[in-house]
């Protein structure tokens, strides 16, 4: 399985990249004050072209928040990270076919709609203002680095895209986001392949029969739709990780719809939910969980009832999800080219500092995500000393034994 999306996995990282290097992403930043129609879209654009890893997306999402944005708008912004994503859509087209990949966009963006519409009733008033006062401390307030023009127009470091496509500094920093974030994933991907592969070849097809109910028409829709998020939430794998578990899903038998929302719920994975219940307290986390959960399992369900209405919902499931033996066909040749790709952008990324580039950015040293300088979420130490986190779960497992991440490479 791993295999067969070699070149895909290369190639999407690699895309995604280059968009989060060069988009300009300061004047989507700045208009995120409410959830009307022009600011959620601003946030959605804004998740598109920002990195998929859940951890990063509720960090960042965090992160607007403490800065001004609107509690529902910064959650829209987590939404589209992991679910409008160009990698997302690529591992999606070469494992179980285009339909799902059609579906995850369609579907995310009626999962926005749907998350502006129950998120302005049930994630707002007297518990956000709470959560707001939690952070209202001067730590949490502004960008630490605002005032040095970093960021004034996006693109690499801060400086115009059109100015940073034409270096090298400006293609160093596209590589080193690009390995960055297959560092930082690459526990999140190894248990999902590995899961998925003992999911499709040792659990038999009766066990997703009995879990998943068949045969009842629209019940069986709902009841998969629903138990697709149940899944994600006890199985511990978000991001890109869970397409090779949906793969097997699919295989096993559940609904068309509750892939889709298995997919979706990435960012209710169990270790997520605690973090939120960190960031803004019990009582908000557990209406975020019971909103995210309503929207991901209707987005799924109504994104099946479309797909059926238009005939498109693939006939067959796959006996076997990818062949079981390795063989010469396009797919290593097309590994091949793209290993050659990825080995070109890893010399970028080992040589950044010689081509010029690395101004305003800075590598997590607990997880390897690159971040910018000017908004990391999470900052420790001072002078030569002084790191930047992806999160304040990177920054606190950094404080508990910081010799741990500043004497070895970065996990």
């Amino acid at each position: 399985m791993f295999w067969d999306t070699l070149w895909a996995l290369i190639g999407g990282f690699a895309l995604s990249g280059a968009v989060q290097a060069f988009a300009p992403r300061e004047a989507l930043r700045a208009k995120l004050g409410n959830h009307h129609p022009a600011a959620v879209a601003r946030a959605s654009v804004f998740g598109a072209i920002s990195s998929s890893c859940s951890y990063a997306a509720s960090a960042m999402a965090k992160s607007l928040f403490t800065k001004g944005a609107d509690f529902v708008t910064s959650m829209v912004f987590m939404f589209a990270s992991t679910n409008l994503v160009l990698e997302l859509g690529i591992i999606l087209i070469v494992l179980i076919g285009w339909q799902f990949a059609v579906a995850e966009y369609l579907g995310g963006t009626i999962m926005i709609i749907l998350l502006t519409l129950l998120g302005g009733v049930f994630l707002a008033g007297r518990r956000v203002s709470q959560a707001r006062a939690r952070f209202a401390g001067p730590e949490h307030g502004g960008p630490r680095h605002g005032a040095d023009g970093h960021g004034a127009d996006g693109g690499a470091a801060g400086r115009p895209w059109r100015k940073a496509i034409r270096t090298r500094s400006g293609w160093a920093d596209a590589a080193t986001y690009t390995i960055a974030d297959l560092t930082m994933l690459r526990r999140e991907m190894f248990i999902g392949f590995l899961g998925a592969g003992f999911l499709a070849a040792l659990v038999p097809d009766a066990f997703w029969h009995a879990f998943f109910i068949t045969g009842h028409g629209i019940w069986t829709s709902i009841e998969n739709a629903v138990a697709g998020p149940f899944i994600a939430l006890i199985s511990f794998v978000c991001s890109i990780g869970n397409v090779p578990l949906a793969a097997a899903l699919w295989k096993g038998g559940i609904s068309f719809g509750g892939v889709i929302s298995f997919i979706f719920a990435d960012l209710i994975a169990l270790p997520l939910v605690l973090i939120y219940r960190k960031f803004y307290g019990t009582a908000l986390a557990l209406r975020m969980l019971a909103v995210f959960w309503a929207v991901m399992a209707a987005a799924g369900l109504l994104t099946e009832l479309l797909f059926k209405g238009m005939d498109i919902i693939p006939a067959h499931r796959p006996v076997q999800i990818v062949p079981e033996h390795l063989t010469l066909n396009y797919t290593t040749v097309l590994n091949i080219i793209f290993l050659v790709i990825f080995g070109f952008l890893y010399w970028l990324y080992r040589n950044r500092a010689r081509l010029g580039g690395g101004d305003g950015y800075a590598i997590d040293p607990v997880c390897g995500m690159q971040v910018e300088q000017a908004h990391a979420p999470g900052r420790a130490g001072t002078g030569s000393d002084e790191h930047w986190f992806c999160s304040d779960r990177c920054r606190e497992k950094f404080e508990s034994d910081p010799p741990r991440f500043t004497t070895a490479p970065a996990r």
